[in-house]
């Protein structure tokens, strides 16, 4: 497998945008390797309980049982 990063484009609403740039300063990340954080969360919580971020991002994650 390639260690190369694949570049894709991608269309954010300007709220959500300045939202995560606003994360990523924070977190002093660049916007992109903000997104790449998230992203990577997002797919090691699916893999560990098989569940998704639920519709409403306001809305508490259900409890592990």
């Amino acid at each position: 497998m390639s260690d190369r990063k694949k570049q894709i484009p991608l269309r954010l609403s300007q709220e959500l945008y300045e939202d995560i740039a606003s994360w990523a300063a924070e977190d002093f990340r660049s916007i992109n390797g903000q997104i790449e954080y998230l992203l990577t969360l997002c797919v090691r919580q699916r893999k560990k309980t098989g569940g998704y971020v639920p519709q409403d991002l306001n809305e508490k994650p259900a409890p592990d049982n």
